[in-house]
């Protein structure tokens, strides 16, 4: 049985394409056929209507690979169902929820209920983590599911070799939406990377411009990346902060596949990947980060740097990916749960 993985272009060039990039650049090194979509809205859609549905059903017997989300609704429900009428089996894998991020307030039931639907009707379902996978049984989704763990980064850059502890810090993203950075005052240094930038920060918060997804990890010669979102310092809140509890934030791989320890919000999903394999610290209110840096040990520093190393190979390499993959297929041939 053949994979093919959908590669969607997005009609933007940021970082949040780069992760469906890698999962169809690492899939492919294991041997999966890429399904190529066109640039541009009109190409897009009478690709969508026209080709692909044909396209698909010259497909015989074998696995689509759909990241999910991908291209607008009306899109993205013209291409499941036309997966859906084939012969294939159809493998979600899921980059985002909006019915989880941003629209679950009132008036977007419509949407929401089409979101849900589309994830109940697939053969199986890569999904981030436990978090994650506990909240999609709970809406009613029984088809099975397989955790990711975390996002693989493929990283074109040398990993950053150890630097001086000095308690250092990056914080890569969109700083619009990450308006945490406005009240955030450090003695220790911070260095800013992304789109949007404020005026003006704190003392000892430095910007220092916006690079692609392949040149930002030579920049990264910090001690610590930062995870964290929303308004608020003392916890992560809002639609994007709350969304951490349940997704795979991509910059900790990118973090991670440089060689930086992160920080994380103590209540993410992925506070306990990092504490479980000691790659960096877990904290519940950014008003201690100081102290817990000047508490922190450059040998303790140390153990944490040489536990990333270890794992940005695994991250480079598609681990994550490619065993999630060999367990969605192995349940949904077997007709498992």
């Amino acid at each position: 049985m053949t994979n093919y993985v959908i590669s969607w272009h997005d009609s933007a060039n940021h970082g949040g394409s780069k992760a469906k990039q890698d999962v169809e650049f690492f899939l492919q090194n294991e041997g999966a056929k890429i399904i190529d979509t066109p640039s541009g809205k009109i190409n897009k859609i009478l690709f969508t209507y026209l080709k692909f549905p044909q396209e698909i059903k010259n497909i015989k017997n074998s696995t689509i690979i759909f990241q999910f989300p991908s291209g607008k609704p009306f899109l993205r429900r013209k291409m499941l169902d036309s997966i859906r009428k084939s012969s294939n089996k159809l493998i979600i894998l899921i980059h985002d929820i909006e019915c989880l991020r941003l629209n679950h307030e009132d008036g977007r039931e419509k949407e929401n209920q089409e979101e849900l639907n589309q994830l109940k009707n697939c053969d199986g379902i890569i999904s981030h983590n436990a978090s994650m996978t506990n909240w999609l049984r709970q809406q009613g989704i029984t088809v099975p599911i397989v955790n990711l763990e975390i996002f693989d980064y493929d990283n074109p850059q040398p990993i950053n070799l150890s630097t001086p502890y000095e308690g250092s810090i990056c914080f890569a993203g969109n700083l619009a939406k990450s308006s945490f950075l406005n009240q955030l005052k450090l003695d220790h240094k911070m260095i800013l990377f992304g789109s949007n930038p404020a005026e003006s920060y704190h003392h000892n918060l430095f910007y220092k411009g916006i690079f692609s997804p392949n040149e930002l990890p030579k920049r990264l010669t910090q001690n610590f990346g930062l995870v964290w979102d929303g308004p608020d310092v003392t916890s992560c809140t809002g639609p994007y902060g709350e969304y951490m509890q349940y997704n795979d934030p991509h910059k900790v791989s990118l973090y991670l596949s440089s060689g930086l320890p992160v920080i994380i919000w103590k209540k993410a999903a992925l506070a306990d990947f990092i504490e479980q394999n000691k790659l960096g610290i877990v904290i519940d209110n950014l008003n201690n980060l100081d102290n817990v840096l000047d508490r922190l040990s450059k040998n303790d520093y140390q153990k944490m740097k040489y536990n990333v190393d270890k794992i940005s190979s695994g991250l480079r390499q598609g681990i994550y990916i490619k065993n999630a993959m060999t367990k969605i297929l192995r349940i949904i041939n077997k007709g498992e749960k």
